[in-house]
């Protein structure tokens, strides 16, 4: 008697574009159940997922007509299963170019001073920096949070970060001219400001007070960062201090696809200060 013969993929059930029925090919697509009580997008962004873990993508993410049509849905429901992709890191989506999984997302501790040049070089990141504006200038908002004059000198350093050739933040920061005029002279490609200002003025950054909040970039922070419209962001207010004299004020936009911050705690831990609600700056 003739053994059963094994029936060719694709009889029982949808054919994925691997050639293989969706239950036995991780990569392809599943059916989405249009009689379960869940969104059709939530279905979809839990099939996208499933084929993540199993190893798909990995070249290049499918565009939203093509995933239109592997699951027979509108264009609505696809963009809001990549909304959802976007915000929680897995997918990088920028202008002019396809969308591909983020393979690598930067983690950042709280609780600690850190320079972001030292921590992307130490996590393996190649770090880069397009320096936008490196000069004198007069800010009286800077000046206040640096307990000046309003009208009192200062030094501005204003970069595009990129990690890995990608676009991570856009950092502006405020020094006082007296302590910073050498810096002037810097170039800040692949170096850091708190290194510079330790070798050239003999100022060294020990302490401060940082404030993370959601934010929406401006139109100019979007188009710098690589973001799409009304895509949200992380916003970051510093003060660095030498010793007790605020010496440094610093704006970061940091892309929130891209970025993660990491705190450790213990039953021993100082308690949290939580701030009263206030608008994000604008940087």
């Amino acid at each position: 008697m003739m053994p059963p013969q094994p029936e060719p993929p694709g009889v029982h059930g949808r054919m994925s574009p691997h050639g293989a029925d969706g239950d036995h090919a991780p990569y392809g697509p599943r059916p989405l159940d249009r009689g379960n009580p869940l969104p059709l997008w939530a279905q979809l962004l839990a099939d996208l997922r499933r084929r993540m873990e199993a190893g798909a993508f990995t070249e290049e993410f499918p565009a939203e007509h093509r995933l239109t049509g592997e699951y027979e849905v509108s264009r609505h429901t696809v963009r809001e299963a990549l909304r959802k992709l976007r915000a929680d890191g897995l997918v990088i989506a920028e202008r002019g170019r396809a969308s591909r999984l983020d393979a690598r997302r930067i983690q950042q501790p709280l609780g600690s001073l850190y320079s972001l040049f030292r921590d992307l070089e130490a996590q393996g990141v190649e770090q880069r920096s397009e320096v936008l504006r490196l000069e004198r200038t007069a800010d009286a908002t800077a000046a206040g949070h640096l307990g000046l004059v309003p009208d009192a000198p200062l030094v501005v350093l204003e970069r595009l970060r990129l990690a890995d050739g990608e676009p991570l933040a856009h950092d502006t920061a405020y020094l006082p001219a007296d302590l910073a005029e050498p810096l002037l002279a810097t170039d800040f490609g692949h170096t850091s400001l708190y290194g510079e200002l330790s070798r050239r003025c003999g100022v060294k950054v020990n302490g401060g007070r940082e404030r993370i909040a959601p934010f929406l970039p401006d139109i100019r922070q979007a188009w710098l960062l690589g973001l799409a419209d009304r895509e949200a962001a992380f916003a970051i207010e510093r003060v660095g201090r030498a010793g007790e004299r605020p010496v440094e004020w610093r704006e970061t936009v940091v892309r929130g696809d891209r970025f993660a911050f990491v705190a450790e705690w213990s039953d021993v831990s100082r308690a949290v200060a939580l701030a009263p609600r206030a608008a994000a700056p604008s940087a």
